[in-house]
């Protein structure tokens, strides 16, 4: 189910958490990763009721994550395929995978990534694509781009004047805005 709050916002990761944040959605992409294309691998991988699953997929195929390919004529069946954008999401499941394996998982790895050809686990390691280099919080920094509006841009004003050390209470412009 969208969050349509979420789903509207300019805010590039609030829209993507508004289209694909619940974690059906999640579990879903992770399956189609791994190869399961099919309703009932899907519902029994991740013990999902069937309603829930029959919404979550309508809703990736409508978001243009998925769609829907026949693979049977009598009866009709269908499975699903990533699309492009389906794919695109791979990283982002990497990195929850990786994450998880690093700070939630006490009794060690359950899943992990590895080297087809030499089977070498791997780590990620998100890096500038022009230059190659690790992106780190200290070299790299998110900032309003093109099509900022008012709010993204109050964040990142405010975020750099507490850091300069004068910023002073956060009032988002949303509370301030004249309503007429």
């Amino acid at each position: 189910m969208k969050s349509d709050p979420l789903y509207q916002m300019s805010c590039p990761i609030a829209r993507s958490l508004g289209r694909i944040g619940d974690s059906w959605s999640m579990l879903i992409l992770r399956d189609m990763f791994a190869g399961l294309t099919r309703f009932d691998e899907l519902q029994k991988s991740s013990n999902i009721a069937p309603n829930i699953l029959t919404r979550r997929l309508k809703d990736l195929v409508e978001d243009g994550l998925l769609e829907r390919v026949a693979y049977c004529e009598k009866p009709l069946r269908y499975e699903y395929h990533l699309t492009q954008m389906g794919r695109d999401f791979r990283p982002v499941i990497l990195s929850l995978l990786q994450w998880g394996n690093n700070w939630l998982a006490p009794e060690g790895r359950s899943i992990q990534l590895v080297e087809r050809s030499s089977g070498r686990v791997v780590e990620l390691e998100l890096t500038d694509k022009q230059t190659g280099r690790a992106i780190t919080a200290t070299e790299y920094a998110s900032v309003p781009g093109p099509a900022a509006d008012e709010a993204v841009r109050y964040r990142h004003e405010y975020v750099q004047q507490k850091r300069a050390g004068v910023a002073g209470k956060f009032v988002p412009p949303s509370i301030y805005r004249d309503p007429s």
